[in-house]
């Protein structure tokens, strides 16, 4: 039996690259403003298909960790491109795997993170509390502690 190995364990952490890099997005944002404005426009729909590839998900779990229903996922792919506010969600969840990949300087160990009940979140997952800003404000503050070896 093989074991899983995320492409994004050989990949740059980038939100850009989990999100399907240039050929996804047309376009290769590194300012905030440049991603605000991919945002407004709507992030193209074949990110969806690029985070679940490379942060191992099943389009269910990706729609938890969004707050967005899974009919609706399915509907935007057929559209082709997510409307403003499922862009910056789908943008967080990708800014949080960048930032754990960042943390931890291995895409296994960071999605093995993102996945795992986290004592300093109740015993939730990081992953499920990503579907609003407190929560990924949460996971991020959690990541830095982590960062600086402040683990309580």
């Amino acid at each position: 039996m093989t074991s899983f190995i995320s492409p994004l364990a050989r990949k740059p952490f980038s939100a850009s690259n989990i999100l399907g890099g240039k050929q996804i997005l047309h376009a290769d944002p590194r300012s905030a403003v440049e991603w605000i404005e991919l945002v407004r426009r709507g992030i193209p729909a074949p990110a969806i298909d690029a985070v679940l590839g490379l942060v191992d998900l099943r389009q269910g779990e990706l729609s938890r960790a969004l707050d967005i229903p899974e009919r609706t996922l399915v509907r935007r792919k057929k559209e082709g491109v997510l409307n403003c506010e499922e862009s910056g969600k789908l943008l967080r969840l990708a800014r949080v795997v960048e930032r754990a990949g960042e943390v931890f300087e291995d895409g296994s160990l960071a999605l093995d993170w993102i996945k795992s009940p986290n004592a300093s979140l109740g015993g939730a997952t990081p992953l499920s509390m990503l579907d609003t800003d407190l929560g990924a404000d949460s996971v991020m503050t959690i990541l830095g502690r982590i960062e600086h070896g402040i683990f309580t």
